[in-house]
């Protein structure tokens, strides 16, 4: 998608700020003992209450043979992306788990994720959510008007260079707006120079994938989940941005997140 109105700009960056707002609770409540089924829950509600629509329940990506099932993509441990809440999955002390939503306001799509610690966990998981964190700032301070795609999958690899952790090459960012996925998509690696080139109004969504062990991940019989091959630990971070002639915004920001 191209903002190429006021509203549709105004519409983005609110809905953004929204939806920052929620993740931020929902990490808050991350705790030992809950269930995934309940975040979902809770992450339904809050998107509800602030009067704006779920955008992962009902969605149907492209290969797949159903909608998705819930609201929110809870992933944990092992699990990189798109986990399916469960009554039965449990949360336990030292687990880490990537919280990963979207939502719909005034027809327009915003798509955030983040990883946590339930309670306190090991100094390798929090090694590897601040290198995918860090790893998501560069590629925002990337992502500029005159730019190529490829600068911004370069950046992404790049900042992983020295920390051990392997970086998922299958999966990635994409454009958004008007559909939870969009072109171009945007690779976790790449070569600067090359791909599209970023325009002024572009909304994109960036999400860098790390894994603990190997890059390697495969896809699980429910068609959604992935999971790392050999049992490692993953971590995920998304942003949204909107890219303007003299700056990057970054819409989807929680509210206590400084950089």
């Amino acid at each position: 998608m191209i903002i190429k109105t006021p509203d549709e700009r105004a519409a983005i960056i609110e809905g953004g700020r929204r939806l920052g707002a929620v993740l931020e609770e929902l990490a808050k409540v991350v705790k030992p003992g809950m269930s995934t089924m309940e975040l979902d829950v809770l992450s339904e509600k809050l998107i509800r209450d602030g009067g704006d629509v779920p955008a992962f329940k009902g969605y149907t990506p492209e290969g797949v043979s159903y909608p998705y099932p819930a609201t929110l993509c809870i992933s944990v441990n092992d699990e990189v992306v798109h986990g399916i809440p469960k009554d039965d999955v449990r949360l336990r002390e030292g687990d880490i788990v990537s919280l990963d939503l979207g939502l719909i306001h005034e027809g327009l799509v915003l798509d955030s994720a983040l990883t946590v610690a339930v309670g306190q966990t090991d100094k390798q998981s929090y090694a590897l959510m601040d290198a995918t964190q860090q790893s998501l700032e560069a590629a925002i301070k990337a992502a500029r008007p005159g730019r190529r795609i490829g600068d911004i999958s370069h950046a992404t690899e790049r900042a992983f260079n020295g920390t051990g952790f392997a970086v998922v090459k299958i999966l990635g960012g994409h454009g958004v707006g008007r559909h939870v996925h969009e072109e171009p998509f945007i690779s976790n690696v790449g070569h600067p120079g090359t791909g599209p080139e970023i325009v002024a109004g572009m909304v994109l969504a960036l999400e860098p994938i790390a894994n603990i062990g190997k890059a390697s991940v495969r896809l699980m019989p429910d068609d959604y989940t992935f999971r790392t091959y050999d049992g490692s630990r993953s971590a995920h971070f998304e942003h949204t941005i909107l890219i303007e002639d003299d700056e990057t915004i970054v819409v989807t920001r929680r509210p206590s997140e400084v950089f």
